[in-house]
């Protein structure tokens, strides 16, 4: 890197209150809450890609709280109460989108949105005897009756085979997390954020007076560069074990697809199977299908943003056997993004020492969980 200029020092680079590594979902909203809260301060966001690199521009686009079969399935990983608190969390996150940005900004389609299950699945069957029990504890988080209510009705106007229920999701909606990112980088610059991107952050050393941290300029080349802050969080989710390296998280490999426009798309909403390991809507006329690492959990706990044959395989199986198995079809776009998983679904949002935090861990939900943990870590950080 050429030597920066002392016009460089002191604007781009000046030591900062606080500097956030990762511009994805939880870096932005977190950068958001702090400056509302501290006009003030000088908040520096470091992102190591041109744009956000992980998942925030990468999933799926859902605005959904969980499937009731993932439900009942997170009570079996984490006890009741946790399942509740990650559902609530996940609810008031998405009200907060909906507080900051129109639906056009951000393509929001209030469409509803629906599980799928096939005949005699073990899944459905504890589904559908549980599904007053999971209305009853919804309504005291949403204030709505009946959020979760069966609808196998509408598959023959879907056009699905071998789909034989549905429950129905009237609060679940899509949404653009290209167009999610882009109002939020917008909104953050224009309350005085600044956001440099192409820059790695490699290493931090925590003292009374501050945070050093080492970082390089992210390329072939990496040259080093130093920036200083007060007080330093980490938002880097699937990637923040080569910051910490025991810290609870497995990264977790997210491929999708989508197809051209499909003249007369039956399908309309959102979609889950499997638990959501599994997971399709409509985009316009086009149909987006998303998940099958339960095909290869191994080969897809990794950072590597790559398409794989097995699974790219495994979602045109499901889009040829259940929801276009007499249409024709092209696929356009496959891509990959990296969630970060754990023990829990819970976010770890803590203090590593004085000056320096973490928010981390959204568990492939971080459209609905970053305001809201953004929120919790700011008044982590007061």
């Amino acid at each position: 890197m050429a030597q920066v200029s002392f016009w460089e020092k002191e604007s781009f680079f000046a030591p900062q209150d606080i500097i956030i590594a990762g511009s994805g979902f939880v870096g932005l909203w977190s950068a958001l809450h702090l400056k509302l809260t501290y006009p003030s301060y000088k908040i520096t966001i470091l992102e190591r890609g041109v744009i956000p690199t992980g998942a925030s521009t990468r999933n799926a686009g859902f605005s959904c709280f969980g499937s009731p079969s993932e439900l009942l399935s997170d009570i079996d990983l984490m006890g009741e109460d946790k399942m509740w608190q990650i559902v609530t969390m996940r609810y008031k996150g998405l009200l907060e989108i909906r507080k900051h940005f129109s639906n056009a900004a951000i393509d929001y389609d209030d469409c509803g949105g629906y599980e799928c299950f096939t005949k005699n699945s073990t899944d459905w069957e504890d589904c559908a005897a549980k599904i007053d029990w999971l209305n009853k504890g919804l309504k005291s988080i949403t204030g709505e009756k009946n959020v979760f209510q069966v609808a196998d009705e509408k598959i023959a106007g879907f056009g699905f085979k071998g789909l034989d229920h549905l429950i129905a999701n009237r609060l679940e909606a899509g949404l653009h997390p290209g167009k999610l990112v882009q109002a939020l980088l917008q909104k953050v610059q224009s309350v005085g954020v600044q956001v440099i991107t192409g820059i790695e952050v490699k290493s931090y050393q925590s003292n009374d007076a501050g945070v050093t941290i080492e970082s390089t300029i992210f390329g072939d080349k990496e040259e080093p560069i130093t920036f200083t802050a007060r007080q330093l969080l980490l938002c880097t989710n699937a990637f923040t074990k080569k910051l910490l390296s025991n810290i609870d998280i497995v990264p977790n490999r997210g491929q999708v697809f989508i197809t051209a426009p499909i003249k007369n798309l039956a399908i309309k909403g959102t979609f889950h199977f499997d638990k959501g390991y599994y997971y399709f809507r409509n985009v316009g006329d086009r149909l987006l299908l998303g998940g099958a690492r339960n095909k290869a959990f191994t080969d897809e706990n990794t950072e590597e943003m790559q398409i794989t044959t097995l699974i790219q395989a495994a979602l045109e199986e499901f889009i040829q056997q259940h929801l276009l198995p007499l249409t024709p079809y092209t696929i356009t776009d496959k891509w990959s993004g990296i969630m970060a998983m754990g023990s829990e679904k819970t976010p770890i949002i803590k203090a590593i020492t004085n000056n320096v935090f973490c928010c981390v861990r959204m568990s492939g939900m971080g459209v609905a969980l970053a305001p809201i943990a953004a929120l919790e870590v700011a008044a982590l950080m007061r």
